[in-house]
């Protein structure tokens, strides 16, 4: 069967007495932020340490630690014949990076949940540990929908 956007489920693993439904016109209002998104571009970074995994690794486990996020798992791959990609999962969300030694560049995504968080904290991290000379940082909330934030929510286990 082909899933649709449509027929996901917006909380996947929660279950929830108010679902989002797909059918209605209106979407649920936003009344509260659910977090912060930061994208940071790095230019004109260390070219060794961007092609550098297991540096890669220990950097963005170091800008988890710092924004005050729980890292719960970390993976990276090196691609032949350079770059890295680093994925942070974090209990409050996620830290990617891409790297482009041959560019100097770093492509970096940080979204944390809750008001404990720091994530311009994991940018600044990852900028001085990658040694940027130059930086962009957009940042903003995500808005949440009522049905988020209105409803208790409890993790939804199963056994298999």
């Amino acid at each position: 069967m082909k899933q649709t956007l449509s027929c996901l489920h917006p909380n996947p693993g929660w279950k929830s007495s108010n679902h989002y439904q797909s059918n209605n016109s209106n979407p649920p209002s936003v009344i509260e932020i659910v977090g912060k998104h930061c994208i940071l571009e790095l230019y004109d970074c260390d070219v060794y340490k961007l092609d550098n995994e297991s540096f890669i690794s220990n950097a963005i486990a170091m800008a988890a630690k710092c924004a005050g996020a729980t890292l719960l798992n970390l993976i990276t791959h090196r691609f032949e014949p350079q770059g890295v990609t680093g994925l942070a999962l974090l209990a409050e969300s996620h830290i990617s990076i891409h790297t482009w030694p041959e560019s100097g560049y770093a492509a970096v995504d940080v979204f944390t949940c809750g008001d404990h968080t720091m994530p311009e904290q994991a940018c600044n991290v990852l900028s001085n540990e990658l040694e940027s000379k130059r930086q962009a940082l957009k940042s903003f909330r995500r808005e949440a929908p009522s049905s988020i934030t209105n409803t208790q929510r409890d993790p939804y286990l199963s056994v298999f």
